[in-house]
């Protein structure tokens, strides 16, 4: 049985107006596609937590748990790999928003809603991108 990885995955957006999406690196499983910062739950760390620290560490982007709030949960199976993605809105301030960079060599860009379709992403996401586009366009 494949074991199912936990992961935390954050909509940072900024003005209501444009979300945070970074590049896997193409060494990594779905190389190579854009998606939402985030990373593996560590165990005994809450979801929120898991995601201050990922936020920092993948992006240089300082967030605070109360910047957080529940949007969705995905459970999804690739034919090597089970995800399951405990997806949370971030609001994110102006200033902070300038400070995001790919801290660990990868690709950052802050994008529009509209500008979401230019991106490939994992097939997993395909739900987070539904619920941006409901909730800002």
């Amino acid at each position: 049985m494949m074991k199912e990885v936990h992961v935390a995955v954050a909509v940072a957006v900024v003005n209501d107006a444009e979300v945070l999406i970074a590049k896997r690196p193409d060494d990594k499983h779905q190389g190579g596609l854009w998606e939402f910062p985030g990373g593996k739950v560590e165990s005994g760390e809450t979801v929120t937590a898991a995601l201050v620290r990922e936020l920092d560490e993948e992006v240089a982007l300082p967030a605070s748990e109360s910047q957080m709030s529940e949007l969705l949960q995905i459970p999804f199976e690739y034919p090597d790999k089970k995800v399951f993605l405990d997806v949370y809105w971030v609001a994110v301030g102006i200033n902070d928003a300038l400070l995001a960079h790919g801290a660990e060599g990868q690709q950052v860009r802050w994008v529009k809603v509209h500008e979401l379709s230019d991106y490939r992403f994992p097939e997993a996401n395909q739900p987070i991108l539904d619920i941006i586009r409901q909730r800002l366009s």
